[in-house]
């Protein structure tokens, strides 16, 4: 039994050691963001979409745009407009005089790390042409289904203050997201660090252009088969029975709020699809392998628990008249659903 888990632990030491270096070098362009980093992080591990959601100007595109940079991997960006068509996400079929015929020609979307700008901005029928990469790795042009890669993940950015000209996500498609991230102003330090980091870069490009100082090296790219042998190793992480049984207990009391407390009964309209309990398995042993543990326990799901659940909850009208954000009710929910 010891040597089991000690061969475990050897390859999750293995697996992982891409982490730190690609902690090391997106540290290096986002500053202050550690949660954020490590929710993509994690989102790219669990094999499942991220949703960005801040003001702007809190690094959410240039965490993503880093994070590619720091990958072996194909990287498109979509910059949502309310006039875009579904052939500008997904590509279309053109007309060919030489052959006489039609070729498809992909669509931004058959990239490896897509990055969805302000996604609420897109008009429904493109927002449904997303959908189906989505959910089923695929999408259809003119009646011919394409695989996606099989590295493929999108990331989405909105802003959740300016309304004018967005077209709010529909349930099903934010259940589609993996995790819901809400990103915060950054401490009064980190601010400091970011304004020397700006001003540092705007120095060295301006040494650059005049010839004085050589450029750097860029480190070695994280192949996707690191990727790749990450997610294995995270599919053998050790959950419990107990554990188990916390996370179908988390989700169950979005859904029977009322054997919970009657608060939560007056605040939750709809609760959680049977997909959060599968999100909170996938984030919690991806957040325990980032973590170098080979076994999921409480705090990981604690860690996870808002960002799977806060965008699969829908509040009554007296949770809104109340002041209460899901963020509130996940609290609520934590602090009253028991350990098994």
């Amino acid at each position: 039994m010891n040597a089991g888990i000690t061969a475990i632990n050897e390859e999750v030491e293995r697996a992982s050691a891409f982490v730190q270096p690609l902690l090391g070098e997106m540290g290096k362009v986002v500053v202050g963001q550690k949660m954020l980093v490590e929710r993509l992080i994690i989102g790219l591990l669990a094999n499942g979409h991220v949703l960005l959601e801040g003001v702007p100007g809190l690094a959410k595109t240039l965490s993503i745009k880093s994070l590619a940079n720091c990958m072996d991997a194909q990287f498109a960006r979509l910059q949502f407009t309310p006039d875009m068509l579904p052939a500008d996400v997904v590509g279309t079929q053109i007309y060919n005089p030489q052959s006489g015929g039609f070729t498809t020609r992909q669509g931004p979307v058959f990239a490896n790390l897509v990055l969805a700008d302000e996604i609420n901005r897109a008009p429904a029928k493109v927002q449904a042409a997303l959908l189906e990469a989505m959910e089923e790795r695929q999408v259809t042009v003119a009646g011919t289904t394409h695989l996606m890669e099989p590295l493929f993940t999108v990331m989405a950015t909105q802003n959740p203050i300016e309304q004018e000209g967005t077209y709010p996500l529909p349930e099903a498609q934010m259940d589609r997201f993996l995790m819901h991230v809400n990103i915060t102003y950054p401490p009064v330090e980190d601010e400091v660090e970011v304004i020397r980091l700006v001003r540092g870069e705007e120095i060295a490009a301006l040494e650059g252009r005049k010839g004085n100082k050589p450029k750097k090296e860029k480190p070695p790219a994280i192949s996707q088969e690191a990727v790749f042998a990450a997610r294995a190793e995270i599919g053998q992480i050790h959950v419990s029975a107990e554990m188990d049984r916390y996370m179908a207990d988390l989700v169950q009391a979005t859904r029977m709020p009322g054997a919970v407390s009657d608060d939560l009964a007056r605040w939750i309209e709809i609760g959680s699809s049977p997909r959060a309990s599968l999100a909170l398995d996938k984030c919690s042993r991806a957040h325990a392998w980032l973590h170098r543990r080979d076994y999921v326990d409480p705090q990981d799901l604690r860690a996870v628990v808002h960002n799977v659940l806060r965008h699969r909850l829908t509040l009554s009208f007296e949770a809104q008249g109340d002041g209460k954000q899901p963020d509130d009710v996940v609290d609520e929910i934590v602090k009253l659903v028991a350990l098994p």
